[in-house]
């Protein structure tokens, strides 16, 4: 089935990399119209935007962690396409530190982009999504907001908290015609992911060790991620809201010490 997202307009925070672009390249290919954004404007967002072309994609930069440009975003969105149909918060920021030991400024800045972000874009896009009687919400969670794992914190509370928010919103504004659910990945092979195994002191055996305890013996894909998300965008997934997704090949279901 080709253009399930058929001329829908979607914003995908945090397109430019990793799971976001993912989600963004999949969405223009089924036939919606997408506004890139990142917090900055480099090689990554001028190369999905060439990728993606004029017609179907522009970008914006805007710190989701910042309301006015959060608004900023919505207002330039509706200008060029009219209107927002699919917002997809995925932008996002690892913290990991020990509690004790993190700042002010870590906690503050997980939280303003992990969840704050997330309903700065969603409040911004709702009044006009509430007037056109539809509108579809995509929080891209984490496993993190399922289980803890021990020395990510303050990661996972701004997780649990995320996943809280895609609940009550989903409820809230379910007779409205409002959809809000959340998608939770586990270890995916984003930029970051591979970053991060490479800076290990044995990549291979670290990767090896990760892929060990997933029960599929393989870390997931960025794509993986996003055809979940194209099927939570589209008409298919009328009658689901208020509910999260777990992609994580299984790992979460598994007890280990």
């Amino acid at each position: 089935m080709t253009h399930r997202l058929q001329d829908k307009v979607a914003i995908v925070t945090g397109s430019t990399l990793g799971i976001g672009k993912a989600i963004a390249r999949l969405f223009v290919a089924q036939g919606a119209y997408v506004v890139l954004n990142s917090h900055q404007q480099n090689a990554a967002s001028e190369a999905i935007l060439q990728e993606l072309g004029s017609e179907r994609a522009f970008f914006v930069q805007a710190d989701v962690a910042d309301a006015a440009a959060t608004e900023q975003m919505v207002a330039q969105t509706i200008a060029r396409f009219g209107r927002v149909d699919v917002v997809v918060n995925n932008a996002g920021m690892n913290v990991f530190t020990d509690p004790l030991a993190m700042t002010t400024e870590q906690w503050q800045r997980c939280f303003a982009v992990d969840l704050d972000g997330a309903w700065n874009v969603t409040r911004a896009a709702l009044p006009g999504m509430l007037a056109q009687g539809a509108g579809n919400i995509i929080n891209i969670a984490s496993v993190h907001g399922h289980h803890i794992i021990p020395g990510c914190f303050p990661y996972p509370v701004a997780k649990h908290a995320l996943i809280g928010l895609t609940r009550a919103l989903g409820i809230e504004y379910a007779a409205r015609g409002i959809r809000v659910n959340s998608i939770s990945p586990g270890l995916i092979l984003t930029d970051a992911v591979e970053s991060w195994l490479a800076s290990c002191p044995d990549p291979q055996a670290e990767r090896e060790r990760q892929e060990k305890i997933l029960p599929c013996r393989r870390a997931g894909q960025p794509e993986e991620v996003a055809y979940t998300a194209l099927f939570l965008a589209s008409d298919e997934a009328r009658f689901i809201n208020a509910t999260d997704i777990l992609i994580d090949g299984g790992r979460s279901q598994i007890y280990h010490d």
